[in-house]
This record gives C-alpha cells, sequence and structure tokens, in this order.
C-alpha cells in the first residue's frame, strides 16, 4: 500500500502596501523639518519629506500639497496604523492637520510558494497575456484580468505578485493561480 503524496496549499506572505493619502490643506514642510526629530528633509534634491516610523516600520514622503505616500506596511491594517501615527506626531510638534485623512491602498507586494516546481514553457505556451523570455529574465511573467495583478512565477514554484489593492485579491490570484496551473499541467507535484 502506498501512500498518496499528500498535496500541500499554496502559501503567501504581503511584503509591501503602498498606499496613498490625502490631507486636503498645504503644509509646510520646512516648519515639520525644524520641529520634527528625524523628519529628512532636502528641497534641492526632492519635492517631499520623508518621515520614517518604527512601529510600524514605515516611511511616509509628506509633500507640501498635503499628499503623502506610504510604504513598507504589511498590511492594511498597518497603512492606518502609521498614518495615524505620523498624523500624531505632527500633531504632537504643533503642526495643525484638519479633518481625517483619506487612505487609499494603491499597491500591494505579496510573495507565494506554490509548494510545487512550475514547468514555465508549458505555462508560457497555455496561459494567454503571459510572458517567458528565459534568456533575459528566469521568471514567466503572467497578467491575470480578475484580480487584476501581474504575477512572476519562477520554475521553483517561488512566486511575486503586484497590483493587488486588497489584502484578499492576493489570496485569491494565488489561489486561481495554483488551480490554473494544475488544471493546465504545468503543476509538479513532488
Amino acid at each position: 500500500m502506498g501512500e498518496k503524496a499528500r498535496e500541500s496549499k499554496p502559501t503567501y506572505r504581503i511584503e509591501n502596501v503602498v498606499a496613498s493619502v490625502t490631507l486636503n490643506q498645504r503644509l509646510n514642510l520646512e516648519k515639520i523639518a525644524e520641529r520634527v526629530p528625524d523628519a529628512e528633509y532636502s528641497p534641492e534634491q526632492f519635492p517631499g519629506l520623508v518621515l520614517r516610523i518604527n512601529r510600524p516600520k514605515t516611511a511616509t514622503l509628506i509633500f507640501s500639497s498635503g499628499k503623502m505616500v506610504c510604504t513598507g506596511a504589511k498590511s492594511e491594517k498597518e497603512v492606518r496604523k502609521a498614518v495615524n501615527a505620523i498624523i500624531s506626531l505632527l500633531r504632537n510638534y504643533d503642526i495643525e492637520v484638519k479633518g481625517e485623512p483619506i487612505i487609499e491602498i494603491q499597491n500591494i507586494v505579496a510573495s507565494a510558494n506554490l509548494k510545487a516546481l512550475v514547468d514555465l514553457e508549458k505555462a508560457a505556451y497555455l496561459l494567454e497575456n503571459s510572458m517567458y523570455e528565459p534568456e533575459q529574465f528566469p521568471g514567466l511573467i503572467y497578467r491575470m484580468d480578475d484580480p487584476k495583478v501581474v504575477l512572476l512565477i519562477f520554475s521553483s514554484g517561488k512566486v511575486v505578485c503586484t497590483g493587488a489593492r486588497k489584502e484578499e485579491e492576493v489570496k485569491e490570484a494565488i489561489e486561481k493561480l495554483y488551480n490554473k496551473l494544475k488544471e493546465i499541467g504545468a503543476l509538479i507535484i513532488e
């Protein structure tokens, strides 16, 4: 009685969430740079001010227009935490911030493991909207329509997913990819 190899489900981890934030007011970056310790501001090099915080570990670009870009969060929840921490920090140094911030997730980058090898030649041949040029890049680039993400797929079964705007889209994309590769016979489950 041979034991059937147990198939393990793919896993994924969010690496970075990029969000844009609108404060609907102008900000005086010189004043922020003077008052807030560790604020990085070199207007001759870049028009934005950078504020890094440790909990959650993020970097936020702040522009005089009142727009901000927050990077480095590992979840949508962490983005909100980071934005609230930045606003509290500004207020603690007497920088007036009116109203509530408008937060929009722009991009979620995740890494995944399909827990199987992938026949990239076969996948490239059978997957629509895919591109595979091993002389230029070792992974297959697959543009999925729903959810609208781009997946970099490697023969090892490792995957990078980019372009999602919600965490659920990452989960959905990885599961869909796994099932599609299995269906077309491009997964080598050991």
